[in-house]
């Protein structure tokens, strides 16, 4: 059946772990925006960051081509629009394509992104990002932003809650003003939030809803209950978050803090949700949510994105509208760079996925067909001293290190991964066909080798190695202030 060309509405919010929504089945957290979207659409239930951090992830979002074809590997090697997006695809068909909110791209002065108009755009700190993370020694602890976490962690606003209600408020603002206005082609609006990204500093009436009660403990949430990896241990110890949160009261904390930014973020997407069905938009509008990566929130005593493990490597992903199942759940393993790929589709552009060279598939063809068996690729190249590579598949996750043992969950048996089969005799074959899997998709050595000359050659041209350790290591991007924009 072919895609009817329909405006599309793409909303994304930042470090969303895909277990914390009503829908998902989280015991406490209020999502009733997200819960609505979910009923009247698909969910899919195994989608992906194409890579646990934010700069490469939406670099693969904006691309719809994995890291290891953007060389946007970690948080300073940024996107500069050079790679042809999907942005760029849609405006020289003539489709108006806008976008509001975090991009966090390179913004260098004149570089084209390929919009027609970005809106408040929110790119990397002076156009290098955090040029620390470069740096992939297992030693460089980053105690700072550790003692942020718990430190701002608490009712009140932050500059990204202010932030995001500027961008809610322009979003309504351009689909009553510019939404309704005659367009030759249908249009995408790209909505980028930043909740419920850390500072945890939540508003006042979304805190308290949470402060006010027992929240359930994360899993394995003592450092010494965390699994016994290599890059398990390394990422704990170089995030450190753990060690500064002093007993139960801080856990509790911090959890009411992201509870109620994700609250917030739902009172957002609700407006927002709003506004297209009062501008008269909605029959003629299919809608998306996902977010750039998870966050692994207290679970095995880890806090922030930068593993593979489902609450970190995993997104929220509805898909809603004409032409797609309501109330449907998708098993079928997916990641961002499918998005990237329905979008151009949903909007009558699906001869562009080819022309770009596009890895992904559809989601509107997806979510009509039973499950398929395919695989959902996600990959990381930063912290750790090597890269890995992750492989998801109906049943199985894989992850694939250079110098560490491999990782393996049965997701059928095991979906809370408490049963690593990494190195389980029994289940030799199954890591086996995994791996081919892998390498018909990319060489792991020779990719990690050629993030790792990109990274010698990024650090060289910030002054050496030296000079990046004396800098400080950044806790956030800070938003645009109101008058800049």
């Amino acid at each position: 059946m072919a895609t009817k060309p329909k405006n599309l509405l793409v909303i994304m919010s930042d470090e969303h772990n895909p277990k914390v929504m009503g829908h998902a089945g989280h015991p406490v957290i209020a999502t009733p925006a997200m819960d609505a979207l979910a009923a009247r659409g698909t969910r899919f239930t195994a989608a992906y960051t194409p890579a646990p951090i934010c700069v490469p992830a939406r670099a693969a979002f904006a691309t719809g081509l994995h890291p290891h074809r953007t060389r946007c590997w970690d948080n300073a090697i940024s996107y500069d629009g050079s790679i042809p997006s999907w942005h760029h695809a849609l405006r020289a068909r003539g489709h108006t394509v806008t976008s509001i909110g975090k991009l966090h791209f390179q913004g260098l002065k004149g570089q084209d992104y390929g919009f027609t108009e970005a809106i408040l755009p929110m790119h990397v700190t002076g156009g290098t990002g955090d040029v620390t993370l470069l740096i992939r020694d297992p030693e460089d602890v980053r105690e700072g932003g550790a003692r942020k976490l718990i430190a701002e962690a608490g009712p009140g606003e932050s500059s990204y809650t202010l932030y995001d209600r500027q961008v809610t408020a322009a979003a309504q603002t351009w689909l009553h003003e510019q939404g309704t206005r005659k367009h030759d082609k249908p249009w995408v609006l790209f909505v980028s939030l930043v909740a419920p990204h850390f500072p945890l500093t939540a508003p006042p009436e979304h805190y308290y809803r949470y402060a006010r009660q027992q929240l359930p403990t994360p899993k394995l949430p003592r450092i010494e209950d965390r699994p016994d990896h290599p890059y398990t241990r390394i990422y704990g110890h170089r995030s450190a978050h753990a060690r500064f949160m002093q007993g139960e009261g801080d856990v509790q904390r911090a959890l009411a803090g992201y509870f109620g930014l994700v609250s917030f973020l739902d009172e957002n997407i609700g407006k927002i949700l709003r506004a297209l069905e009062d501008a008269g938009l909605a029959e003629d509008t299919r809608i998306a949510y996902t977010s750039d990566h998870g966050d692994n929130l207290g679970t095995r005593a880890l806090w922030g994105k930068a593993t593979m493990y489902e609450e970190s490597a995993g997104v929220p992903l509805l898909l809603a509208g004409p032409d797609v199942p309501q109330g449907a759940s998708c098993p079928t393993p997916v990641d961002l760079c499918d998005l990237s790929a329905t979008i151009l589709d949903a909007v009558g552009a699906g001869d562009a996925i080819g022309e770009l060279g596009l890895e992904g598939a559809s989601l509107l063809g997806l979510a009509n067909r039973p499950p398929v068996d395919r695989v959902a690729l996600s990959q990381f190249h930063s912290f750790g001293p090597d890269g890995q590579y992750m492989l998801r598949t109906l049943r199985w996750k894989y992850v694939h290190h250079i110098a560490f043992p491999p990782q393996l969950f049965d997701l059928e048996a095991d979906p809370e991964e408490l049963n690593d089969l990494g190195t389980d005799p029994a289940h030799a074959d199954v890591r086996a066909e995994l791996e081919a899997r892998l390498h018909a998709i990319l060489d792991p050595e020779a990719v990690d080798r050629l993030a790792k000359a990109d990274q010698a050659a990024a650090i060289a041209a910030h002054g050496g190695e030296e000079a990046i350790r004396k800098r400080e290591r950044a806790a956030y991007t800070l938003p645009p202030s109101a008058s800049a924009a």
